[in-house]
């Protein structure tokens, strides 16, 4: 087993684990598979269920116009239309049971809003851009040429320093 610490921790898992105030961290564990693969034990100064808000649902649900088409097609990435938001801007080109390839050219950084994916790991190329992706681990910068790799439960957000393309 191997660990990696981020920030101070207690000397011993899931004991009382106090703020300089005397107050209790609140701790979270986190994985997606259970006590069986990779998990994550978290510390927090607010309750992890403590939320601000809850915003209507975007179905990020893709609409097939035919299934089971093969066809050699070429993509015009470059050329899909660039939105604001970044959940809006995807726009699902492959898609199968198992994988979707999704296209995505968003112009503003997600700062009101972390996105979490519930259903599936996220592989995202960057082909243009530079920002930072915010997760509860801290923040992670990326530029040209990077992959992010998000596992999926994970809540992250992007912080553009540059317009992005992704994919």
């Amino acid at each position: 087993m191997h660990y990696y610490q981020l920030g101070q921790i207690p000397p011993k898992r899931h004991t009382q684990f106090r703020r300089p105030d005397g107050r209790l961290y609140h701790e979270e564990l986190f994985s997606t598979e259970g006590f069986s693969n990779l998990y994550s034990l978290l510390y927090h100064c607010h309750p992890p269920t403590q939320i601000v808000q809850v915003g209507d649902p975007f179905s990020a649900a893709p609409e097939v116009v035919e299934s089971k088409q093969l066809k050699h097609r070429s993509l015009l990435g470059f050329q899909i239309q660039p939105e604001d938001d970044y959940l809006r801007s995807r726009k699902p080109v492959l898609v199968n049971s198992d994988c979707r390839i999704i296209l995505a050219a968003p112009r503003l950084s997600t700062t009101d809003y972390f996105f979490k994916n519930a259903d599936a790991d996220e592989a995202i190329f960057i082909h243009e851009g530079s920002g930072a992706l915010l997760t509860m681990y801290g923040k992670i910068p990326f530029g040209y040429g990077d992959y992010l790799i998000i596992p999926r439960g994970r809540s992250t957000s992007f912080i553009s320093t540059r317009p992005t393309t992704g994919c």
